[in-house]
């Protein structure tokens, strides 16, 4: 059964039935139920290569990292690329991932030359970040996973990092803490620069300072937690709390707590951001751990909708998506012991 025949058994247009196979959000969820199960009842599968050659396009999405890095090590990128490759798999779509031996602009240079892919995600956007601009003159559309400065709109999917942090030096605030502590991630990324921005203002708001000594920012790993952590339990006013910016600053920021004799929630608060990683559970740290909670995962699928959205017509500035936090509260947290 081809095209045209599935949509005159449906008494649809080929227009519609096409975008409901490819998951277009304009379709109804009824309708696009229905043309699905069609499809599977009669064995429907689209001829992708006369797609391609008919609309020009590649049928993948492009997503470049540094060639210093091995991503697939990195459960953040590998969550993120799971739900994202399996989202553009539902709309007959590929995900070409990408490595940049020379630098990032060469390597989406070739991209817009080979017409390798129809768009591109852009992650881990720095504060101000060119590959926006360059994206622009090559006229490859993209979605940033995350936010950057920009002169004018394009599409983003992000999560409130400043209102996340704000909410967790709150819930410590609320529970008496007064020295609380920032083990932030790269202050390049505007991620970090958010966090840090919603954890001062909610000290600000509540007459605390935020001192230098008990803010600091370096890549999100466990190494990184203990040693930025353990910096902060020997200043001359440690903190009765810390908050992190990922799973694995917390781990190496228990580590340094515990080495120095002390007690994860009876003596030091511990928050931490979870991803929702597969391969790692904070309700099962010992205490388990107070967390904001996002998960990378639907978002790698959510921008595959928005990548899909784009190429369908969408305009950019519609494009735009900030999700909530969620604070989930576990035993990490506590009143503070001392003052």
């Amino acid at each position: 059964m081809n095209l045209k025949e599935l949509s005159r058994h449906l008494g649809l247009s080929q227009s519609t039935v096409s975008r409901a196979l490819n998951g277009y959000r304009d379709v109804s969820a009824d309708t696009r139920e229905r043309v699905l199960e069609a499809a599977r009842r009669f064995g429907y599968s689209p001829n992708v290569n006369a797609h391609r050659l008919a609309t020009g396009q590649s049928g993948a999405i492009g997503i470049v990292f540094p060639s210093g890095n091995d991503p697939l090590l990195d459960p953040l990128f590998t969550d993120f690329l799971s739900g994202l490759t399996n989202s553009a798999a539902r709309r007959q779509m590929d995900v070409l991932v990408s490595a940049s031996f020379d630098s990032a602009e060469a390597s989406y240079r070739r991209l817009a030359q080979r017409r390798s892919v129809d768009a591109v995600v852009l992650s881990g956007p720095l504060v101000a970040d060119p590959r926006v601009s360059l994206l622009d003159k090559l006229d490859i559309p993209y979605v940033v996973h995350g936010r950057t400065r920009a002169p004018h709109p394009y599409a983003f999917l992000d999560i409130d990092n400043e209102g996340a942090f704000r909410q967790a030096a709150e819930l410590l605030i609320g529970l008496g803490h007064r020295r609380i502590g920032l083990v932030n991630g790269d202050l390049r990324q505007s991620f970090a620069v958010d966090r840090e921005a919603g954890w001062r203002s909610a000290l600000l708001a509540a007459g605390l300072v935020a001192p230098d000594a008990l803010n600091d920012s370096d890549v999100m790993t466990d190494e990184a937690g203990y040693r930025l952590t353990a910096g902060m339990l020997s200043s001359e006013t440690p903190p009765t709390a810390v908050i992190c910016s990922s799973i694995f600053s917390a781990m190496g920021a228990c580590r340094a707590i515990r080495d120095r004799g002390l007690a994860i929630g009876s003596d030091i608060s511990v928050i931490a951001h979870d991803d929702g990683i597969s391969s790692i559970r904070p309700e099962t740290h010992n205490p388990p751990l107070t967390t904001t909670f996002s998960s990378i995962h639907k978002a790698g699928e959510r921008i595959a909708e928005m990548v899909a959205d784009l190429l369908g017509g969408k305009a950019a500035s519609a494009s735009q998506e900030v999700w909530p936090v969620d604070l989930i509260f576990r035993d990490s947290t506590r009143p503070p012991a001392r003052a």
